[in-house]
């Protein structure tokens, strides 16, 4: 594995990592780029085209205002969600916007946007082509960037991830290696992801950044408890986790044997509601699926016995670690394979952390992960109007759910099981390559067709 569990963790805005995150990281980058070729002075104006899913759904996914915060140089970990609308209110009404904040340049959204949701580029159907042209019209620079999912873009001249080769004490390619690699080592799983990343960071920078993930994480299912009224967008779509919160706290909610569920429904939801309306978030692994680890970690935290910050630590080591071999041999990409790859990673993270917070062997971990997976196999990515809404929003509350029945399932087994994570994550890829385009995040199928009639 090249991909620290500290990539995989942003700390951003919503609604989307892939749509929203993304490009706001490319378009940042290429003003940068500008910058570094001693260019940036001379460009008068740029045209950026959008092809692909990120077209198809781009406008309900944030991707017109991210790509113009990039350009003027914001960055989704510190940008303050309180303060887009202002950012974008001084675009549009100034009809520029100034490069990394330092050269303006004409910038309207009819002439300087290019949708072209019907064209893919090869690679990655979330591809973006930035040109800067001077004050003659002769263009100064190109690039093509792919948002690629959980945030991460690769640029188009180069192979790989943006993330540069590491050496870790314990490599692994798959999750067959991770165990054989534990086994021989005598090293419980956290243990053996916890060495890794200590190489790559170091153990205060390791448990700063854990600590802190885990606080953003925390304070987004908060701040949902605690909100109310309707998700922008315009499909009416009412805030329920801050209702739902306030009926289990009701005295004597309690004794109904199935609010556990409740419980997880109401945390899922506040995270993505909170999404929703572009607050902030954490990719786990991405934003359309980042209410179910927090979800599954925020009842474990409150309701079993013998949670403490350390096992939180190990959960979050662990579902990492799960998140990257994703990552690094199928797709976290609703794009490229539908949402299995997004609710289902984030369910089989989830189901594995739990378990290694709970004391789970490396093997029931494992199967865990593979269970949680499993039962995602297939699923589409069909949001209604572009908006990371519905189903986005109660999916991410199922997946929770399963998460710890999946968990609990690998922990009641005796003995080997059938099938591998490994086998389920290339099962994963292989549904995803075969799955029609329209049910891959454009809006042209599934919910997104049927459902949307009674609104027009």
């Amino acid at each position: 594995m090249q991909t620290s569990i500290l990539d995989l963790f942003k700390i951003g805005i919503g609604p989307s990592s892939s749509h929203t995150v993304g490009p706001m990281r490319a378009a940042r980058a290429f003003a940068e780029e500008l910058a570094g070729r001693s260019v940036l002075g001379q460009v008068a104006c740029l045209q950026v085209e959008i092809f692909g899913s990120l077209a198809a759904t781009g406008i309900g996914h944030g991707t017109d205002w991210a790509i113009k915060l990039g350009l003027a140089g914001h960055d989704p970990r510190q940008v303050y969600p309180a303060e887009v609308p202002k950012l974008l209110e001084d675009i549009r009404t100034r009809q520029s916007l100034s490069l990394l904040g330092s050269h303006a340049v004409i910038f309207v959204d009819e002439k300087h946007l290019l949708w072209r949701p019907a064209e893919t580029l090869a690679r990655h159907s979330n591809g973006l082509r930035f040109t800067a042209f001077d004050a003659a019209g002769q263009p100064l620079h190109m690039q093509v960037y792919f948002s690629v999912g959980g945030g991460f873009i690769e640029r188009g001249d180069e192979v790989g991830s943006d993330d540069p080769d590491r050496a870790m004490p314990h490599p692994y390619a798959d999750a067959a290696q991770m165990l054989e690699r534990a086994a021989s080592a005598g090293l419980a799983l956290w243990q053996l992801v916890e060495q890794n990343e200590c190489t790559l960071h170091g153990r205060e920078e390791l448990d700063r950044r854990l600590a802190e993930i885990w606080a953003a994480m925390s304070a987004c299912i908060d701040r949902g408890l605690q909100a109310e009224g309707t998700l922008p967008g315009g499909l009416g779509v009412r805030r329920r986790a801050g209702r739902l919160h306030a009926r289990l706290s009701t005295p004597g909610a309690g004794i109904d044997p199935m609010s556990s569920m409740d419980w997880l429904n109401a945390y899922a939801m506040a995270v993505n509601e909170e999404n929703a309306c572009g607050g902030r978030v954490v990719t786990a692994p991405t934003n359309g699926a980042s209410g179910v680890l927090p979800a599954v970690l925020r009842y474990y935290e409150r309701f079993m016995p013998g949670a403490s910050p350390e096992t939180i630590r190990r959960f979050l080591l662990v579902a990492g670690a799960i998140g990257v071999l994703y990552l690094e041999n199928a797709s976290i990409s609703g794009a490229e394979v539908g949402c299995q790859g997004e609710v289902g990673v984030a369910c089989s993270m989830a189901a594995a952390g739990l378990a290694a917070a709970l004391g789970a062997s490396n093997d029931e971990i494992e199967h865990a992960a593979e269970i949680g997976m499993e039962h995602h196999l297939g699923m589409t990515c069909d949001p209604v109007r572009g908006l990371v809404q519905i189903p986005c929003i109660e999916r991410n509350a199922i997946g929770a759910v399963k998460a710890v029945n999946a968990c609990r399932m690998a922990m009641q087994e005796r003995g080997s099981h059938r099938v591998s994570l490994d086998e389920v994550m290339r099962t994963m890829l292989e549904t995803g390559r075969d799955m029609q385009a329209r049910y891959k995040e454009t809006s042209l199928a599934g919910l997104a067709v049927h459902a949307v009639r009674r609104w027009g």
